[in-house]
């Protein structure tokens, strides 16, 4: 007999299990001061098997943390069989979504997921990724108290250490960095015209809105060649790049696509979203009728100030030109020339690898230190006696 302090961690089952397995952060979090609960409607597109694109190469369990009747955690584990593809490595899985308060639930929660990736044979276990390095990723260990931003998960900080403390080690840091759109910030990064004149037949363009499929592939293309060999990386698919920008159809303009092209070659992009939580963070993530007016009325006057960049590369085949040191500056001057036209008074450099020298330097130039820390984990899976 379960005794009424027992936790007990079991699978989702169900679509009213599903649905309070999307919302339960907002119930454990709520009325903690620096908490913003996202818009359940988001995270049911990242987390319904129904609706996530992850789900045509992935598979996934949910599990739910209870202690007597109350939910207390939740965690979900994963397995992407386009990462299973990489050969050199360990076979990897993944364990994200893990939210809670009670850090008594955070190790039995790690060892469902453990338990549930063992039957796949997996050698390593790494996380948090919702539900893979293209959507939510990391536990945030460092920039509660500010502004929530899209794409990037909120923590309270006893996660990360009772992660540690189930035993796993961190893996690597991602940094995001808050760039002020202004005058100032253009003169750090500014690229000298004379430059831009050496580099040749360069141009830079926006996005389409006639031809969305055809600069959804260019971006794709792009990114996956720029990131491929990565820590962690899963290339996008069409799937994905096309439902992003499907989903950000009604916030979406030209100058938030930012292509770059050498001889008429597309060689680098970044792609700007808009900080949802700017029209929405007032409406605790489930908006009455009511709500969902303003929610409307807000997205169609573009009442965003602030913006985050989630895709940004550049081509393999530049690596060690000349081209491929200026472009990535080319892409952030491009940004704030086209913030002058746009609401954003800042705008979200983020998530960069630690590791990623390169990136971090040419940031850190204009934005000396990151404001948002974000962790990943591993742990070894023992596979003897399987």
């Amino acid at each position: 007999m379960t005794k009424p302090d027992q936790i007990v961690v079991s699978p989702v089952v169900g679509a009213r299990q599903l649905a309070l397995f999307i919302r339960l952060p907002r119930l454990l979090y709520s009325g903690l001061p620096d908490y913003v609960p996202p818009l359940d409607m988001e995270q049911k597109g990242m987390l319904n098997p129904k609706q996530s694109p992850f789900f045509a190469h992935g598979k996934a369990c949910y599990f739910l943390a209870w202690r007597g009747n109350k939910p207390i955690g939740r965690i979900s584990a994963q397995i992407d069989f386009l990462a299973l593809e990489k050969t050199t490595e360990p076979r990897t899985g993944f364990f994200g979504a893990l939210d809670a308060l009670d850090t008594a639930c955070v190790k039995p929660l790690l060892d469902a997921a453990e338990n549930w990736l063992r039957q796949f044979d997996i050698e390593r276990i790494r996380g948090p990724w919702t539900l893979n390095s293209n959507g939510e990723s990391g536990t945030m260990i460092a920039g509660q108290n500010e502004a929530p931003m899209v794409g990037m998960g909120w923590h309270p900080k006893m996660l990360g250490p009772a992660i540690e403390a189930a035993g796993f080690e961190k893996a690597v840091d991602l940094f995001s960095y808050k760039m002020e759109v202004s005058k100032e910030a253009e003169q750090a990064n500014q690229v000298p015209a004379n430059l831009r004149q050496r580099l040749g037949s360069v141009t830079v363009r926006g996005l389409r809105t006639n031809h969305i499929p055809e600069d959804a592939e260019i971006l794709k293309d792009i990114y996956n060649d720029a990131w491929a060999g990565t820590w962690g990386n899963v290339p996008l698919t069409s799937h994905e790049v096309q439902s992003l920008l499907k989903t950000m159809k009604p916030i979406l303009k030209p100058e938030q696509y930012v292509l770059v092209e050498f001889d008429k070659e597309p060689v680098a992009i970044a792609l700007v979203v808009p900080n949802v939580y700017d029209v929405s963070g007032d409406l605790n993530g489930a908006p009455s009728p009511l709500g969902w007016v303003k929610l409307a009325t807000r997205i169609l006057r573009h009442d965003f100030h602030s913006a985050r960049v989630i895709l940004l590369g550049v081509k393999k085949k530049l690596a060690g030109t000349a081209l491929s040191a200026i472009i990535p500056a080319l892409l952030i001057d491009e940004l704030m020339q086209r913030g002058r036209h746009l609401p954003y008074r800042t705008i979200e450099l983020g998530w960069v690898l630690e590791t990623n020298t390169g990136i971090r330097n040419l940031i850190e130039r204009i934005v000396p230190e990151p404001y948002k820390t974000h962790r990943m984990y591993e742990k070894t899976l023992e596979t003897s006696g399987h």
